[in-house]
């Protein structure tokens, strides 16, 4: 096993930082191998099978080409939670569980609000809330047919009921029936969702990893048109909310004076701007 992380890191080294190498050799050897952080402080060592060292060998080639560890172990960690992961969805980020947890602020334990988690990729968001609300009736909708098989996949495995429709939300909105009777969700306590906002010109700024490899449908807008996936699911939780229903978004720091003003004008109330653990404008709380 020794050899087997000299090799990981031996291969590593000159791409990774020496923090990230040494969670990444962590991340490995706990996945392929079943060892515990603890074991592998203390050194304690074991013979690797011929399909361990293979699949350790797989891993590492594709880190070589920066593919994001999470696609190459085939899931990742959200919540409490151990989820698949896809190049189809976005990989689950810290931001968005606290989004989660802003959600769960306005609901204790017991209730059972109506929730719609609105472009849901994985399901993450939705599992987290149906699993720390049981009593709650959760929904999701996606375009993406292979985001849905996923998330459905997931469901089952947290053992969680959620309904799970497709649907473009931009497509929701524009048509004349404004989705009532196209997705049939109304009457909703609460909407939330953390959908694309990354302006195209932040292309240059983002980590290779990122870029090449997880989807681009679930992250860029145009620098034009950075608000338009708010602007629909804002313009359906008027018709979806129940009066008091809350709006929960994840959203561009960059655009928080914008989102404040789009969902001032769409008649909200109670518009909140709350900041992610690094300090960001990250997330916005209103109720109809």
């Amino acid at each position: 096993m020794r050899e087997t992380i000299t090799y990981i890191r031996h291969s590593l080294q000159e791409i990774y930082p020496s923090g990230e190498l040494q969670a990444l050799i962590r991340i490995i050897m706990e996945s392929v191998c079943g060892l515990t952080t603890c074991q592998l402080l203390v050194g304690k060592d074991r013979d690797l099978s011929a399909k361990e060292r293979s699949k350790i060998e797989e891993i590492v080639e594709g880190l070589r080409q920066q593919q994001p560890i999470q696609y190459l172990l085939g899931e990742a960690l959200f919540h409490g939670m151990t989820l698949k992961v896809t190049p189809a969805v976005l990989i689950p980020r810290p931001e968005t569980a606290e989004l989660v947890d802003l959600v769960l602020q306005d609901w204790p334990t017991e209730s059972s609000p109506h929730l719609l988690d609105v472009g849901t990729g994985s399901g993450c968001i939705a599992i987290a809330l149906a699993k720390a609300l049981p009593k709650a009736k959760v929904e999701a909708m996606d375009v993406s047919p292979e985001a849905l098989e996923l998330a459905q996949e997931n469901a089952r495995l947290q053992a969680v009921e959620i309904r799970f429709r497709q649907a473009d939300i931009l497509k929701v909105v524009d048509e004349a029936i404004l989705s009532v009777g196209i997705v049939g969700i109304v009457g909703l306590d609460g909407i939330v969702s953390n959908p694309p906002y990354i302006l195209q010109r932040e292309k240059a700024q983002m980590e290779r990893n990122v870029l090449a490899y997880e989807p681009h449908l679930a992250l860029f807008v145009p620098d034009d048109d950075p608000l338009r996936f708010y602007r629909a699911i804002a313009d359906y939780a008027r018709i979806a909310l129940r009066p008091g229903g809350k709006l929960y978004f994840e959203i561009n720091p960059l655009c928080a004076e914008a989102m404040v003003e789009m969902l001032h004008d769409k008649q909200f109330k109670a518009i909140e701007i709350m900041c992610d653990f690094y300090g960001k404008s990250r997330f916005i709380r209103a109720r109809i």
